[in-house]
C-alpha cells in the first residue's frame, strides 16, 4: 500500500507498487538518469516493467539515458561484462564514480525516485515531484556525472587489474606481506604494488585499509 508522507512525496512498498506508479512515465520519458550502488539495483523494477507490458525491453529512440555506477560495477570482470552488453543495447552513457552515492532515479527532471534501504526486506521507493526538490536532486546527479569517469576510460584504467582485482583485495584483507602475496599471484614485488597502487586509484582510496573498506562496502570481497 502506498503511504503519503508529505506533499509532492509517495512511498511506495516493493517494485511492482513502483512500477504500477512510474513505469508509464519512464516509457515515456526522454530522459532518464540512474545513480545505482550496483547492477541489481532498478534492474527488477525493469523486469517487474516488462512483464506487466508496461514498459518496453528496449527504450524508444531519441531517449537520453544516463548511468552512474560505482567501482565495483566495472572491477569485478562479470559485472563488468553485463554493463557492456547493456551500453551496446540500450544505448546508455554510463559513468564511474568514487563518491559516495544513493540509488536515484530522475525522469524528465520533472520526478525523482530515491531508493530505500535494500536490507529492510521488501525495498521502499519515494516517488518524489515537488519541483524544488527534484531540481535538488537532478543537480546532485549533475554535479556527480561531472566529475565521474567515463565507462570507456574507466575500463582501460582497470583492464590489467580487473581479473586479479579480488586476489589482490582478499590478500590485502588478510594483511598479506607484499612479497607472499607477489609469489601467490605469479608477479613481482614492484608489479604487485603497482598493481595495488592501480586499484587503491580504481576505488578512490588512499590507503590500504581504505581500500579494504571500500572494497567490503562494494562487495567486491
Amino acid at each position: 500500500m502506498s503511504t503519503r508522507s508529505a506533499e509532492g512525496v509517495v512511498v511506495v512498498q516493493g517494485e511492482d507498487e513502483l512500477v504500477a506508479r512510474t513505469g508509464h512515465l519512464v516509457a515515456a520519458a526522454t530522459d532518464v538518469a540512474f545513480a545505482a550502488t550496483t547492477l541489481h539495483t532498478w534492474r527488477a523494477a525493469r523486469l517487474a516493467g516488462e512483464a506487466s507490458g508496461v514498459m518496453a525491453p528496449e527504450p524508444p529512440d531519441g531517449v537520453r539515458l544516463r548511468k552512474i555506477y560505482l567501482p565495483n560495477a566495472a572491477l569485478d570482470p562479470a559485472a563488468a561484462r553485463d554493463l557492456a552488453r547493456f551500453c551496446e543495447s540500450h544505448g546508455a552513457s554510463v559513468r564511474i564514480t568514487t563518491d559516495d552515492i544513493n540509488d536515484t532515479m530522475v525522469i524528465d527532471r520533472r520526478i525523482a525516485i530515491l531508493g530505500g534501504d535494500p536490507r529492510g526486506g521488501r525495498r521502499t521507493y519515494s516517488v518524489i515531484t515537488q519541483a524544488d526538490v527534484v531540481a535538488g536532486v537532478a543537480a546532485l546527479f549533475d554535479a556527480v556525472w561531472r566529475n565521474a569517469t567515463d565507462l570507456s576510460d574507466f575500463d582501460a584504467q582497470v583492464a590489467e587489474i580487473r581479473d586479479i582485482a579480488p586476489q589482490v583485495l582478499d590478500l590485502l584483507g588478510r594483511g598479506v606481506k607484499d612479497e607472499a602475496a607477489a609469489r601467490s599471484l605469479g608477479l613481482g614485488v614492484r608489479t604487485y604494488r603497482r598493481r595495488v597502487a592501480e586499484l587503491m586509484s580504481a576505488l578512490g582510496a588512499e590507503s590500504r585499509f581504505q581500500a579494504g573498506v571500500r572494497a567490503r562496502e562494494l562487495g567486491l570481497v
